[in-house]
């Protein structure tokens, strides 16, 4: 029997458990980011603040993040990096001043909370 090594550890923020990868575990610059790129893949963030461009395509990567909340200062397309956002979406839009939190399981991504959510 194989034992699948999880390449994620358990970080404590303001008294809430979040997986964050590995490498970026020791510090808290990595897990909370400002994010100000045409197209970014999350790497184990807990928290991204998106804004200063035009429009944001964010990919949801399965194999690092577990759960993330994303708060827009601009627009924001968010996929995810394989399957679906609530077993039914391939993508959703935010706009400016949205916020919006995921989490991952079974491989699907799942809103758990949202502000301000535009489903096209």
């Amino acid at each position: 029997m194989s034992v699948l090594k999880s390449n994620l550890v358990k970080k404590t923020v303001s008294g809430r458990v979040f997986s964050v990868p590995k490498q970026e575990s020791d510090g808290l610059s990595e897990i909370k980011k400002v994010i100000r790129e045409k197209n970014y893949l999350t790497n184990g963030e807990i928290l991204l603040v998106i804004k200063d461009i035009d429009v944001c395509n964010l990919t949801l990567n399965s194999e690092t993040t577990e759960h993330i909340i994303i708060k827009a200062l601009t627009k924001v397309i968010i996929k995810p990096s394989q399957n679906l956002i609530d077993e039914f979406y391939n993508e959703i839009q935010i706009d400016k001043g949205a916020c919006v939190e995921f989490f991952l399981l079974e491989n699907n991504w799942y809103i758990v909370s949202s502000d301000g959510l535009k489903l096209d």
